[in-house]
């Protein structure tokens, strides 16, 4: 998270020109372009192996893994078995993504941004929502545990909104992007490839100078095993390519830098488009916060780089071994199949020995066991089938998809309770998982704050649809966002950039969560805690306790004991108020507000033992003898009371 740094200034201060990396700026030309192809060859052949990690990835995924470890001199006839076990983990991972949907929560880090704070927190998953962003992180919640890495691309659309521009999120795949080798962290590198592969004339037409002038070269772009080969005659490599520069200045005699961050856009010989040659972006470069507009979410880290290996490459072994033991088993089986030696001598209808619908079977002279005598075949190991199982435990084990994390149990278990501790107990690795993930989605929405930050010049009109279904509408632009500035006690200018801290939680909370919500709530109002008169108290517990979303609890049950005391000091200041009437007039007959109800009662004060005295309509006392006769003479005094 970016620091929230204050920058003084004075009104005299001169800036020297922009310099970029001390030498004269140069056109981003042929030339260069020439070069960063170079360079981003260098990149692609350092990612090859990952290439085929992520390759063969997405064939066990699908299931065609055969021909991965299936020698050329194997029976083609042979049973190939492909168990689903290794498939069935990897979905469980996506619903364990899907069931905790990330939400943030945007908080000032001072209190004057507050108010904007408020409001980024409401606009922005409407942003996320506009964006589709739900079927984007479904595709990096895929990624992740099959490949290793998701990555999200965050970037400024200018054709958006009939050329008004907006933000978009969108899913990278792994096999288009490509960076320098042995960084560990994306924004590290010194340059980032994103490459496609677009037609002929579909360029052409968005650059009318290229017409004529492409030609289909070699094909760059890593290719998966499709099930029917791609066409590529008629396509041609595109690059996006994104570059820091340090720029230097000196403001006041001090040298200061910065870096920036430029892109350009071209196809092998030719210059589309290069922020270096704009004008407008030549100095800020393409976006003001600097940083490569790609986030990675990485499943297990792997050093000197910024790309993982996910649950698939764990599970892949035993899943090998799982279906190799499975083709030991179907060949044992098939060889269980009815088969006999039959003697020359034995002349018999073969055609009708083998159908086995006939019920005669027609031979020529006598058929002996010696004729005729039936194949024993091997017998199996059982240690073949504990092998097996105990693969498959190992990779249940492996990728923490227990059985009791799908609601299944081993004997013993029944309880529903016991089945659902269990289910929480086991979910510690799928808690992990999403912390990592929840910290990469923290990154792109502090990337989409600063892409407002940059653009939303001109305001915007949101819809936010609030707890209760209603609907409000926010007016949102940059105006708030931009660096502000202000004045020091000595005179001094100072400028402030509002910046912020991201809270993830989930969105849709698992069915677990919920339930355990639901019982924490009942329990703690069972145990008298949102009682306001126990306002002190119930803190006092809520505050040793753990939970989510304890803070509301806390906010609300200080809000209860606020409002009993000030209705307590209601109460008393009516009571007062009742005693000044009475010795100012001395009239024994006057208003107090009674105690639980709150219904008014005529009271007489000065009864025997101290206390007020109920009477009827004409003055008479009404109670004090608990006797039978006494209480008969009350029922039967106010039967006729007019009500």
């Amino acid at each position: 998270m970016e620091n929230d740094t204050t920058i003084k200034k004075t009104p005299e201060t001169q800036a020297s020109p922009v310099e970029v990396q001390g030498t004269a700026w140069q056109p981003v030309n042929e030339k260069t372009v020439a070069d960063a192809l170079q360079m981003f060859q260098k990149y692609k052949e350092a990612k090859d192996d990952l290439t085929k990690r992520i390759t063969n990835a997405e064939e066990w995924w699908k299931n065609n893994h055969w021909e991965r470890f299936t020698s050329p001199s194997s029976n083609p006839n042979d049973p190939r078995p492909t168990s689903a076990w290794l498939f069935n983990s990897v979905i469980n991972k996506h619903a364990d993504f899907q069931d905790n949907y990330p939400s943030p929560a945007i908080l000032p880090r001072e209190e004057s941004d507050e108010p904007i704070a408020k409001m980024l927190s409401d606009v922005v998953p409407v942003i996320m929502e506009q964006n589709g962003f739900e079927k984007t992180y479904s595709e990096c919640s895929w990624d992740k545990p099959k490949t290793g890495t998701a990555v999200y691309g965050i970037f400024w659309n200018q054709d958006k909104e009939n050329g008004l521009g907006d933000i978009e999120i969108r899913h990278i795949d792994m096999m288009d992007i490509f960076w320098e080798p042995g960084i560990g962290n994306i924004q590290e590198s010194e340059n980032v490839f994103v490459i496609d592969m677009v037609d002929h004339e579909v360029l052409e037409e968005e650059y009318p100078q290229l017409k004529g002038k492409l030609q289909s070269g070699a094909i760059y772009k890593p290719e998966y095993a499709y099930v029917s080969k791609l066409d590529t005659s008629n396509k041609v490599n595109v690059f996006d390519w994104y570059y820091k520069r340090k720029v230097y200045q000196e403001v006041d005699g001090i040298r200061t830098n910065r870096t920036v961050l430029h892109y350009c856009k071209f196809v092998e010989g030719y210059v589309l488009f290069a922020t270096e040659n704009d004008p407008e972006y030549k100095v800020t470069g393409l976006y003001e916060h600097g940083k490569y507009p790609f986030v990675f979410d990485c499943m297990f880290p792997e050093k000197g780089s910024p790309a993982g290996f996910g649950y698939l490459d764990v599970m892949i072994n035993p899943q090998e071994y799982i279906d190799k033991l499975d083709q030991v088993i179907l060949r044992h089986a098939n060889l269980n199949r009815p088969r006999y030696f039959v003697s020359g001598s034995a002349q018999v209808n073969e055609e009708e020995f083998t159908d086995l619908s006939r019920d005669l079977v027609h031979c020529s002279g006598d058929v002996s066991e010696n004729s005729i005598q039936q194949i024993k075949p091997p017998e199996m190991s059982n240690d073949v089938l504990t092998i097996r199982q105990a693969k498959i435990d190992e990779l249940k084990e492996t990728s923490g998809n227990r059985d009791f994390s799908q609601g299944s149990t081993t004997s013993g278990v029944t309880a529903a309770s016991a089945i659902a501790a269990l289910q929480e107990a086991g979910s510690k690795l799928s808690r992990d998982m999403l912390k990592d993930s929840y910290n990469a989605y923290s990154e792109v929405v502090t990337i989409v704050i600063e892409l407002i930050r940059q653009f939303y010049d001109i305001p915007r009109c949101y819809r936010i649809t609030r707890p209760n279904g209603g609907s409000e509408y926010i007016t949102l632009n940059n105006q708030s966002l931009r660096p502000q500035e202000g004045t020091l006690m000595n005179g001094e200018l100072s400028i402030r950039k509002p910046v912020f801290d991201i809270k993830v939680s989930a969105q849709k909370a698992s069915l677990y969560s919920r339930i355990a919500n639901n019982e924490l709530a009942k329990e703690l109002y069972s145990m008298g805690v949102f009682a306001p008169q126990n306002a002190d108290q119930a803190l006092a517990v809520i505050k040793m306790m753990d939970f989510d979303k304890r803070e509301e609890v806390i906010k609300q049950v200080q809000e209860n004991g606020t409002m009993f005391q000030q209705l307590q000091q209601m109460q008393a200041t009516m009571a007062q108020m009742a005693n000044l009437i009475y010795e100012m007039t001395g009239n024994q007959k006057i208003l107090a507000v009674m105690d639980g109800a709150g219904l008014p009662q005529e009271i007489k004060p000065g009864s025997a033992n101290g206390d007020p005295v109920i009477t009827n309509s004409i003055g008479q006392a009404i109670g004090g003898d608990n006797s039978v006769a006494g209480k008969a003479r009350q029922r039967a005094a106010t039967s006729t009371e007019v009500k």
